[in-house]
């Protein structure tokens, strides 16, 4: 039997262009395509495809959102993501919603088809260029001595693993921006980080909070 597909891209030429190479495959079958989250989430109850090739950015619901939703809704759902964000906290993100894959957008076609084929078959795939990062991740220590955020803490940190920007955060919170880059420094310090992204990566990995 075929593996069903459905592809989720807001570009029409590459969804075109991945229909067409993988419809040259005898085992796979592309059923459907969506062009955001939104559709890809009615598409896949409609459709019940065995294999969903997501992209990350789409307008509207981007791919993040779509993985958690379907994921939440279909704990066995196949999702393998296509995209150009090379990016630890894309990748830890959809991997912890329940992906079965990471795959950048210049992976050789015939990557992109094992991949399909692996994830069918029950196993995962992560792009090569990837894999260093994420064994990396796994090899930092735990700051088991980490400093206990606050309250208003976790907020601002939930914000920034849900990627609005200071302006953002200061108008969801009702606080200033500069009082917003204060609690961003203070959760720097506490968690041993030095950016933004990893800041993100050490809330997703450690569970600090729930999106």
């Amino acid at each position: 039997m075929s593996i069903r597909v459905l592809l989720c891209d807001d570009h029409t030429i590459l969804r075109d262009g991945l229909r067409n190479l993988l419809e040259g495959e005898p085992d796979l079958d592309v059923v459907g395509e969506a062009s955001d989250g939104h559709q890809a989430i009615e598409a896949v109850r409609e459709l019940q495809p065995d294999v969903v090739l997501m992209d990350i950015n789409m307008p509207g619901m981007g791919g993040l959102e779509a993985v958690e939703k379907l994921t939440a809704e279909m704990p066995d759902i196949r999702i393998l993501i296509l995209t150009m964000y090379n990016q630890e906290e894309y990748l830890f993100r959809t991997i912890r919603a329940g992906a079965k894959g990471y795959l950048l957008k210049d992976s050789p076609v015939s990557e992109v088809v094992e991949a399909i084929r692996k994830v069918m078959s029950g196993g995962s795939v992560l792009n090569p260029s990837l894999t260093d990062k994420l064994l990396a991740s796994y090899r930092e220590p735990k700051e088991e001595t980490a400093e206990k955020l606050s309250p208003r803490e976790l907020e601002v940190l939930t914000a920034l693993v849900q990627g609005l920007s200071n302006k953002l955060i200061a108008e969801q919170l009702f606080i200033s921006e500069t009082t917003v880059k204060l609690h961003i420094s203070n959760i720097y310090r506490k968690l041993g980080v030095k950016s933004r992204s990893q800041a993100i990566m050490y809330a997703v990995r450690e569970k600090l909070v729930v999106f």
